[in-house]
């Protein structure tokens, strides 16, 4: 498969379509290239019958995906602009992770932070590797979590949890991930891999119609919402990449330093 970048790695084996994150100097964390990578690769499956079942992971064993690519920021994600353009792009790699008609597998091993939550949550199953964190540390750089991301944390965790993710950024280790249903499974590292494969191996044998109407109806089912409400979240959103402690958060975080917003 020919893609724009290498930092996003994809191969077809056994009925399991295979999308690696490759971005390891920066523990895979996602750029605007391996966005559109994520979405050609996803377009490229759902269009591929010997496809059954697709695996997510993240190359190494570091990281699942460790955020978004914040050394990009001040180039495509200075303002409420540049950061609708930015959406444009992403949002062509998640959109095809949300519609992607069979089951998606997340095998997290390592941090899965920020985006890597975003993409794990857009999965229909996690599995998770002893030892991985989990975090959603936007309220400690100031930027603006997407509706849909959200959404979808509450529907699997539960309002009150994503409440707690969301309000303090801390981490969760794997206990409390599986405790509050954030995976299905977790494996010690020793037999991490052989246990994923052996789960995709089992959905890649099944009856693929069944279980593409499975998930229509469970997706149909568990995915309504009210999309008017989003557009007053989009708007808050913009407000948080154009205001001073978006710009503050990421200075911290290059200097190393707790940064001292002041919510304007």
């Amino acid at each position: 498969m020919q893609l724009n970048t290498d930092k996003v790695q994809a191969h077809v084996e056994n009925g399991i379509g295979w999308l690696i994150f490759n971005n390891l100097p920066r523990h895979n964390a996602m750029s605007l290239e391996m966005w559109q990578a994520t979405g050609d690769v996803m377009e490229a499956y759902q269009n591929d019958p010997a496809v059954r079942v697709v695996v997510m992971k993240g190359a190494g064993n570091k990281a699942f995906v460790s955020g978004a690519d914040i050394s990009q920021f001040d180039k495509v994600r200075d303002n409420a602009e540049q950061a609708k353009e930015y959406a444009r792009i992403s949002d062509w790699g998640r959109s095809w992770l949300e519609k992607f008609d069979r089951p998606l597998i997340a095998q997290i091993q390592g941090f899965c932070i920020g985006a890597g939550m975003g993409i794990a949550l857009a999965a229909d199953i996690r599995i998770a590797c002893t030892g991985s964190r989990f975090a959603i540390p936007a309220a400690k750089l100031g930027l603006g979590y997407l509706y849909t991301g959200l959404a979808n944390l509450a529907r699997v965790v539960g309002p009150s949890s994503a409440r707690d993710i969301m309000y303090t950024g801390r981490f969760l280790d794997t206990d409390e991930a599986l405790r509050i249903g954030l995976v299905n499974f977790v494996h010690p590292e020793a037999e991490f891999e052989q246990k994923a494969l052996e789960y995709a191996t089992i959905i890649a044998g099944n009856a693929p119609l069944t279980i593409r109407a499975a998930k229509a109806a469970l997706d149909s089912f568990e995915r309504f919402s009210d999309t008017q409400a989003s557009k007053t979240v989009d708007a808050m959103i913009d407000a948080c990449f154009d205001s001073a402690d978006y710009k503050e958060g990421r200075k911290a975080f290059a200097e190393k330093r707790k940064p001292q917003f002041t919510g304007k």
